[in-house]
């Protein structure tokens, strides 16, 4: 039997628009001095003033709980026999997903733009006595890393980033994966609210005042600081996914108070 040829990877247009600006960045280090599980899960018992030993419980095995249904959803759906060596959990925060990836893995990097959540997940790293989990601080073009990983997972991450900054770091994780490895990425792709236009924004009225202009963030009025919900035209994500040879993907919908996402589960060659 021949072995069928590897599919010969697409030329991929260069990215411009990139936007220096760390607002972003700068609001998520706010959160993660602020409110650093609140700012993983909005619900009041995760806030600071409210967060108790169970409380805090719950909220880890949350995280043990989806790690579950990712490896399951992997395993049923992507690859079977699926057991990754190493694993990146991309905008780990205070080390809810990357605690239990961490005990069935090798090897488990999480990667964040806030120094202060990377702090708490160090200090929730060593109450479970893990030394297999490394933090780093993360950029647009992952230029900290070096490896390749067999699992790059993200869930709840991509709809706080800008797509300017979302594209770039998107493909920067693709190119983080090992040949054979899988991808389980969660982006939103569009909002309840515009049920009118088939879940798509309206085109903007005549001549929009400054304000109509600047995108809306949501607003989590407990802590004042801005959580943005943006979605993803899924046609450039696709584009940059069969650009790295994937020929098939698995995907879920998700709905987190009628902010539309797609769970993306995926393996490159």
């Amino acid at each position: 039997m021949t072995r069928k040829p590897k599919p010969k990877p697409m030329p991929m247009p260069e990215i411009v628009g990139h936007n220096p600006d760390l607002s972003t960045d700068d609001v998520w280090e706010e959160w993660g001095r602020r409110d650093p599980y609140y700012g993983v899960i909005t619900h009041p018992k995760f806030t600071r003033s409210q967060l108790t030993e169970e409380s805090k419980r719950e909220f880890f095995e949350s995280g043990a709980n989806h790690v579950d249904y990712v490896m399951g959803t992997i395993r049923r759906c992507v690859a079977t026999d699926f057991a990754p060596k190493t694993v990146l959990d991309f905008g780990c925060g205070v080390g809810r997903t990357l605690i239990p990836f961490a005990k069935m893995a090798q090897q488990a990097v999480g990667a964040d733009v806030s120094a202060a959540m990377l702090e708490e997940a160090r200090r929730n790293c060593d109450t479970h006595q893990l030394i297999n989990a490394n933090l780093i601080v993360s950029d647009d073009s992952m230029s900290s890393m070096t490896d390749v990983f067999d699992l790059v997972h993200s869930f709840i991450v991509f709809q706080h980033i800008p797509l300017e900054r979302g594209r770039l770091i998107f493909r920067s994780l693709l190119d983080r994966i090992a040949p054979a490895g899988v991808a389980a990425i969660h982006v939103l792709y569009s909002k309840m609210q515009y049920a009118e236009t088939w879940g798509v924004a309206p085109p903007p009225c005549p001549a929009p005042s400054a304000a109509q202009r600047r995108p809306q963030p949501q607003l989590i009025q407990s802590a004042n600081l801005e959580m943005q919900m943006n979605p993803y035209p899924v046609n450039e994500l696709f584009f940059m996914m069969q650009g790295k040879g994937v020929q098939r993907f698995y995907s879920e919908f998700t709905d987190h108070g009628g902010e539309l996402g797609l769970f993306l589960f995926f393996q490159v060659p």
